[in-house]
């Protein structure tokens, strides 16, 4: 199937400099993977937990066998979903500073075997059509520079009948919970972000990013323009989280 892409650029970027949006991504993914896993779980008051668990169990009904785990980090989504038991899982991402702990953990859980990291750009993915049963993304969409190029190539890699699941962080609707969510997303997680992972822009970039990110309603559009079926959309903890599902 031909799909059309307009390779939506995502202008907001974690450093504001010249160079392109994924370079800047992959540096500052590279200086704060020291205390990712820390600070996610610490902002998010552990609830990124739950929202994982909940995303991949939405796959389970495909009974996928080979995982791709996109903008997989340190691979905390690739590892909940060896919960379905699948024959591998590819955490694909950018930094090699994100990766690394993520092997070490794969080790510390013995399952190298099954879980194994590639570097790599997801608007340009080493993959054969069609190879993968599944998809997640964990709070990764909105870092892709050209957000239609990232989104065609999972649609290209996704075997028809597969299913995508991706967590995004966004905005609530809710008038109170959205004033103490701008507070504390606005304020509050850049100023421990930069005391605990040393990079003054990272921890800025996120509420920056997740503004400027077409959520919603509007994500679902440009998932089902690119040929996704059964796109659906569902706000998590009153929606502070993005939950899309979506098939080939």
């Amino acid at each position: 199937m031909n799909i059309f892409v307009s390779f939506m650029k995502n202008t907001v970027t974690p450093y504001n400099d010249k160079r392109a949006k994924k370079e800047q991504v992959e540096e500052m993914f590279d200086n704060i993977a020291h205390r990712y896993d820390f600070l996610n779980h610490l902002l998010s008051f552990g609830i990124d937990i739950r929202w994982r668990k909940k995303a991949v169990q939405s796959l389970a009904p495909i009974s996928p066998q080979r995982i791709l785990d996109v903008a997989s980090g340190t691979g905390d989504f690739a590892f909940e979903a060896l919960t379905l038991a699948p024959k591998e899982v590819i955490g694909f991402d950018l930094s090699e500073g994100m990766m690394r702990y993520g092997r070490q953990k794969a080790e510390q859980l013995r399952v190298s075997d099954v879980v194994k990291f590639i570097k790599g750009d997801s608007e340009k993915m080493p993959f054969e059509d069609e190879s993968f049963d599944a998809i997640t993304v964990g709070f990764g969409v909105r870092n892709f520079e050209h957000l239609e190029a990232g989104l065609s190539e999972m649609y290209r890699v996704l075997r028809k009948g597969g299913r995508v699941a991706i967590l995004e962080a966004s905005e609530p609707q809710n008038t109170i919970f959205r004033a103490f969510h701008s507070l504390y997303f606005g304020k509050i997680v850049p100023l421990v972000g930069k005391v605990f992972s040393r990079d003054s822009r990272a921890y800025s970039y996120l509420p920056e990013s997740t503004a400027a990110f077409p959520s919603g309603r509007n994500f679902v559009a440009i998932c089902e323009k690119l040929g996704f079926k059964k796109v659906q959309w569902t706000p998590l903890t009153f929606g502070a989280c993005a939950f899309y599902t979506m098939e080939r």
